[in-house]
């Protein structure tokens, strides 16, 4: 596997980890990806922003976790990340993590609110 799709995975695992309240005695030590999680939650309240407005009908604190935490990092990587991938290919991985790691809907609703995004932006 892609060494740089299983970092994408660490990240998305620890996004999902970091969106629940887990007492400091049950942390565990810090991995692959802690960090960048972190740093992409420190810019939450904006991603959030941004997804609320190409899904209105879904809010954010509604979504499926798995879902909400792709979608972080896809912001993330499209818009704050200073060695930014092209955007075909961020879409991409953001849409083969929903089918590894998200529901069946999951990769048709990231390509749809990250699609949605993109032709905001690029106008």
């Amino acid at each position: 596997m892609d060494p740089r799709h299983q970092r994408r995975i660490a990240i998305v695992q620890n996004l999902y980890a970091l969106g629940f309240e887990v007492p400091d005695n049950l942390r565990t030590a810090p991995d692959e990806g802690y960090s960048e999680a972190l740093e992409i939650l420190k810019d939450k309240e904006e991603f959030y922003a941004k997804i609320s407005k190409h899904a209105p009908k879904f809010p954010v604190n509604s979504l499926a976790k798995v879902d909400l935490s792709i979608l972080l990092l896809a912001m993330y990587e499209l818009t704050k990340k200073d060695h930014k991938q092209p955007v075909k290919v961020v879409i991409n991985e953001a849409v083969e993590l929903a089918k590894e790691l998200g529901s069946e809907k999951s990769p048709a609703f990231i390509n749809a609110i990250l699609g949605a995004f993109i032709d905001s932006h690029e106008k």
